[in-house]
């Protein structure tokens, strides 16, 4: 996407410098700035600390974090034992067929220290999925290779496809999801249709185009008016903050709202459709998304209006199906809550305390909505209702 006329993407890698930069989303929109991951601990700390965040791009940010892993290792001289320097089973020039058993010993260690490295980055962040997803798909690719120059090389490309298919996903994310956009408008006459989003499921969240907001993107591309009511998203506002940028970027209308307008606006028939992202979905539809959705899909779903839920298919769970039993809700510091972060008058950026000092806050990051409550989801391979016959009959490699 582009930033003041300059193509950018929230995560990439740099063949120059052979690291992974993001940008650090927390200074936005009042400061652009670019982070580097160059170790394990760095890609943990962005996780947690949500430089990163958005269920696509944190799995694109663990599939870069096993590269770091095997980057660190190299470093710390922990891939193999020093008993030799032109025996290493890292090394490029010894075959696999010429590995001694002591050389297969410290091919174990190594993969040891992966497993275990790569568990570390599982752990940043329970409830998106797709963080897991992108660990282990890589990790599985970095297990089949004996030499580290080859496992670093296959390790690499994998998190770079990894980035790439999940910008393709959000494009045809886009395209299906426009029709339904499409269909408003026509239906309204070429007025202006209002769209409802909640938290920030835009590119920053992803790679390219979004997940909730590639139909809108492809939409406006094609002409069609539309202008989008963004919830600021409570308690660090990701909607007022990420989403609101990212559209005006782009020169989309829209105009940021508190989280509970939401149901008002509904009643007086100003939102057309909710469309949403999620950080995790069961097999059997129900979604895990930033705390505040499931009201927004209750009063959806009081006021008629289409609920839906865009999401690429690394985001669905196919081993869970109750979503409010099973799902692990994080539950994050609670100064999340207590400080609003903006910038004085002066331009510089200050953090606020609301609440009394001694108050106690709870800060419960996300919330389930009950497939009962989802029109349909948007996917890459198209449309479907919320139901577990439906979701398979999309993608029947998880019957």
């Amino acid at each position: 996407m582009k930033v003041d006329g300059k193509d950018m993407r929230p995560i990439w890698f740099d063949s120059i410098s052979k690291t992974v930069k993001v940008i650090d989303q927390r200074m936005l929109p009042h400061k652009l700035v670019v982070a580097e991951l160059k170790t394990v601990d760095d890609v943990i700390d962005a996780i947690k600390k949500m430089f990163v965040r958005g269920a696509p791009l944190i799995g694109a940010t663990g599939a870069f974090g096993v590269y770091n892993a095997l980057v660190d290792l190299q470093q710390k001289q922990k891939c193999l034992s020093q008993h030799k320097k032109n025996s290493d089973a890292c090394s490029e020039k010894i075959s696999d067929a010429a590995l001694s058993d002591k050389d297969r010993a410290d091919k174990k260690a190594c993969d040891d220290y992966l497993k275990q490295e790569c568990q570390r980055i599982k752990d940043a962040r329970p409830t998106a999925v797709n963080l897991a997803w992108g660990v282990n798909r890589v990790l599985d690719v970095a297990l089949r290779y004996e030499q580290y120059d080859k496992k670093l090389m296959a390790v690499l490309e994998e998190a770079c496809q990894i980035v790439e298919e999940e910008a393709e996903n959000c494009r045809l994310i886009g395209e299906h999801g426009c029709h339904l956009i499409e269909d408003i408008s026509r239906k309204k006459g070429g007025a202006p249709v209002n769209i409802l989003t909640h938290c920030n499921a835009g590119w920053l969240a992803t790679v390219e185009y979004g997940t909730a907001t590639a139909p809108m993107y492809t939409a406006f591309d094609r002409g069609i008016d539309i202008h989008v009511w963004v919830d600021e998203t409570r308690p660090l506002n990701q909607g007022a903050r990420l989403t609101a940028w990212e559209l005006g970027k782009h020169g989309i209308k829209h105009t940021v709202i508190t989280d509970n307008a939401g149901g008002h606006l509904m009643q007086h028939g100003m939102v057309d459709i909710v469309i949403v992202g999620t950080d995790r979905t069961t097999r059997t539809g129900d979604v895990a998304n930033k705390i505040g959705t499931y009201l927004k899909a209750l009063a959806a779903n009081d006021n008629s209006v289409p609920f839906y839920v865009a999401l690429p298919s690394s985001t669905f769970d196919w081993s869970l199906k109750d979503g409010v039993k099973d799902i692990p809700i994080e539950e994050r510091g609670p100064d999340e809550i207590r400080y609003v972060q903006g910038i004085d008058d002066q331009g510089n950026l200050i953090s606020v305390l609301v609440p009394p000092q001694q108050s106690h806050a709870a800060n419960h990051a996300f919330d389930v909505t009950p497939s009962r409550l989802v029109t349909g989801f948007i996917t890459e391979r198209g449309i479907c209702e919320a139901s577990e016959k439906a979701i398979i009959s999309l993608f029947p490699e998880h019957v």
